[in-house]
Parts: C-alpha cells; structure tokens; sequence
C-alpha cells in the first residue's frame, strides 16, 4: 500500500510507528477521549473524530456537533444492522467510495426532536444495546449508521472500518461513532487543522494505513478481532 510521506512526518508525534501510534491511540480511547483517523490524501483525505460509542457522553456529542460536519454516523457491523432491522439507504450505491449507509434511525423513547446531544447519545446507547430490536428505534433519524465490511480495514480502508476496527482493539464493542472534523469556515479540515485539533484537545491522530499494518503485524486477520480483546 502506498505511503504517504507528509502523513508519516506529521504522525510521528504520536508514535515513532504504526504500532506505537495504535497502541497511543488505544490509551486515549479508553481514557474516554476521542481519537482522530485520517485516510490517504488520495482518497477522502479527512479525519474523522472517533468515540467507542459504548462509552460515548452527552459531553463528547455536544463538542463533536460542534466541531464537525454535524453528521453523526453508527458504525457497526452487518448483524447488528440485521437485529435492528435496518436496510441500506439504497440498493444502487453510487458514492465514491461505497460507503454503507443504512436508514437513519432515532431512538423509540427517551427523545424529544432527536437532535440534542442527549437525543443523539439516547439513540446510539439504544442501538448498541445487545437487546434492542426493530421496535426500539424509530426511521428515519439523526443519527446515521454505517454498516463495516466484515473484515475491516483488510477488507476496505475506510473510516467506518478503520472506526470499528479500532475500538475493538481497545477492548469496547465493535461500535464507534464518528464524525467529520471541519474548520470553522465549514471547510473540511485537513491534517495540519487535523493535527493542530488533536494538540489542542490532548488527543492523537493515527491513520487508517497504520491499524492496516497493525493487524498485519500482529497476525490480526480474522474478521472478529473484537473476540481477541476482550
């Protein structure tokens, strides 16, 4: 996979490799902060503020809403989508990058519009919550969940995977959400902002080649790598 140069030079700050910049990252999130993944500038070129969406505040939402795109993505996996009962947003996928959007979705109780943080985090804690069905969530929403390839970043390097991936590493559900960081312009933020955020907030910034070659190095190749960390 090819590497980008200026990435690495601005990533080295939180870990000499893609080994240690995980690891870093890992630490964070289970300190209860949120982490930033950035992919290739060849592709999105964006980085996405991420949260275990098993440990996801009130707090957290509210300063993601703020300093993002304000689209607040689910990442899960395909069965989860099935015990909910969500179908992909279509059945002809046109976006650059295939991303996996299913149905929006809002919580059944516990809401009022569903835009609020409180309304958002209400609706991911029911989503994720192992018990829910079809019943528990209403569509559409405001919240936007994104269903993750089986296999994860060995399977399609994008921020859903890479999201998923991630927080299973660290221990969490494989849920995550996620969420665009931009400027205050409203432009999309990207990697000297991105880095220049993370500083400001205590937090790090990794990219999705690096949980690529994580997995790699550590023989991670099965899909269910959330079953080796527990």
């Amino acid at each position: 996979m090819k590497k980008d140069i200026s990435n690495e030079n601005l990533l080295v700050q939180y870990g000499k490799d893609a080994e240690a910049r995980v690891n870093n990252a890992i630490k964070h999130l289970r300190m209860g902060k949120g982490i930033l993944l950035v992919d290739s500038p060849e592709r999105e070129n964006e980085g996405d503020y991420i949260f275990p969406a098993q440990t996801m505040t009130v707090s957290n939402m509210a300063q993601t809403i703020r300093e993002c795109s304000g689209i607040v993505c689910l990442c899960i996996r395909q069965n989860q989508a099935d015990r909910l009962g969500l179908k992909l947003m279509t059945n002809h996928n046109t976006s650059a990058y295939g991303t996996n959007f299913t149905q929006s979705i809002e919580a059944a109780v516990g809401v009022t519009t569903g835009v609020s943080a409180h309304d958002r985090i209400q609706t991911i804690k029911i989503a994720i919550e192992e018990a829910s069905t079809a019943s528990d969530i209403h569509i559409p929403g405001h919240v936007f969940p994104l269903i993750s390839k089986e296999n994860g970043v060995l399977e399609r390097a994008g921020h859903t995977e890479g999201s998923v991936d991630l927080v299973s590493l660290a221990g969490f559900n494989p849920c995550a959400v996620l969420c665009e960081l931009t400027n205050v312009d409203g432009t999309m933020a990207r990697l000297t902002g991105i880095v220049d955020f993370a500083n400001a907030n205590e937090t790090v910034v990794i990219s999705i080649d690096d949980i690529i070659s994580y997995r790699k190095q550590k023989g991670l190749l099965s899909p269910i790598i959330q079953e080796l960390h527990r």
